[in-house]
């Protein structure tokens, strides 16, 4: 019985592990300072939204701000979050990235968003 629970705890601990693991967060700052790094790479980040911007049909783009620097976010698939919101963020680490008109640097290209 006794290594029963044993098993059954290190298999959730393991499984807590990796998942925690996963969803890691990256610093904004950290990709910012070396885009050659995480260029073309899935990056969790997280903050609030200090700028935004939707462009009918295509989707839209805003500038995230974790408080070690800030990105733009680039979303193809709905709308951009209002400005204030607290966001995290999926995806793709690009560099100059044209949309919307508009000319951007180094910019996410969202997979996957979850709003607070």
């Amino acid at each position: 019985m006794r290594s029963r629970r044993t098993l059954v705890f290190t298999a959730v601990a393991l499984a807590s592990v990796l998942l925690f693991a996963a969803c890691e967060r990256t610093n904004i700052g950290k990709i910012l300072d070396n885009p050659d790094r995480y260029y073309d790479k899935t990056v969790n980040i997280g903050g609030t939204v200090e700028d935004s911007y939707g462009v009918p049909l295509l989707g839209g783009a805003y500038k995230l701000d974790d408080g070690t620097g800030e990105i733009w976010v680039i979303s193809r698939r709905g709308s951009a979050p209002r400005r204030g919101a607290r966001v995290g963020a999926k995806g793709r680490v690009f560099s100059g990235v044209n949309f919307g008109g508009r000319s951007f640097g180094t910019v996410i290209e969202e997979s996957d968003r979850r709003t607070k």
